[in-house]
């Protein structure tokens, strides 16, 4: 009798062991992060280039993170797209150059997710081979089948955020309030994918969309900006108004534990200096903080 307690409290501890697991996504190891932070860049940075030279490029300025994008082409030889529609062989090709450069794949977007499962699944399917962290996307419409396919394939996927669009009221995942309100009954691992660059090109303060994400941040788009507000241009991160050492104070304070990806969208041809100045000062903050 005694033996079947134990065995019956030994399962119970393993689903529950299980359950727990189901509720968060495989970390990013520490090994892929800068003063704690998984800091790198988004391969739109360099969009003017292929996915295999975005991940030289990123690696040159000292990236230890990448995020791809749908639709940039795979290699300057290859000019198929590189995405949810890429070949085992490009898959296949792309991790080993992410290993020979010590980088890893943490992200995918930002990417329309359909309503239709087997359109989404697709790009599940995508992230899975990838082993990424998560998955950036503004397909409010398609939250339903999100949600499904977050639990069963233990991938998170941030809401993104571009600038408000006064002539499309439809547009509201400008706000972060919206995304707060879009997420918060969902599964934990469904948020918010927070470009805090367009913040800035709403006037809005970093910090505090950040507070009203808390507990549902799940990946940063990073930008600086001059000013806050209209019209304004890229400068290297932590240069400008947007006040990005605070917040990585917040970021800290709220453990958060997504990636940062630098998208820097300047001086196209030759960025590599400034998203190299952005990894500089997060990993300055860092010593800093020592």
């Amino acid at each position: 009798m005694q033996i079947q307690k134990t065995l019956h409290f030994t399962l119970a501890l393993s689903l529950a062991a299980l359950t727990a697991g189901a509720l968060t996504a495989a970390p990013i190891p520490e090994s892929a992060r800068t003063s704690g932070f998984a800091i790198g860049a988004q391969a739109y940075t360099f969009n003017r280039y292929s996915a295999v030279e975005a991940v030289e490029r990123a690696a040159h300025a000292g990236a230890k993170v990448i995020e791809f994008y749908p639709g940039q082409r795979f290699s300057p030889t290859d000019r198929k797209s590189w995405g949810h529609g890429a070949s085992d062989e490009q898959i296949e090709t792309m991790k080993a150059l992410l290993k020979k450069h010590g980088i890893r794949a943490v992200n995918y977007g930002v990417v329309g997710i359909p309503k239709n499962e087997a359109g989404a699944r697709k790009i599940f399917e995508f992230a899975k081979k990838m082993e990424l962290y998560a998955i950036t996307t503004e397909s409010v419409d398609a939250i339903d089948t999100i949600e499904k396919l977050v639990k069963e394939y233990d991938i998170r996927v941030g809401y993104h955020n571009h600038p408000r669009q006064p002539r499309n009221p439809n547009y509201k995942v400008w706000d972060a309030k919206f995304i707060r309100d879009l997420v918060k009954d969902r599964d934990p691992r469904v948020g918010a994918a927070a470009d805090i660059g367009h913040w800035a090109t709403d006037g809005f303060n970093a910090v505090e969309n950040l507070k009203i994400l808390e507990g549902r941040l799940v990946s940063i788009h990073a930008k600086d900006r001059p000013v806050l507000g209209r019209p304004s241009h890229n400068l290297a991160l932590g240069a400008g108004a947007v006040g990005v050492g605070a917040v990585l104070d917040e970021l800290k304070r709220q453990n958060f534990q997504g990636n940062i990806s630098i998208e820097h969208e300047d001086n196209w041809a030759n960025n590599v200096p400034e998203v190299a100045a952005g990894i500089g000062f997060v990993r300055g903050y860092g010593e800093a903080k020592k």
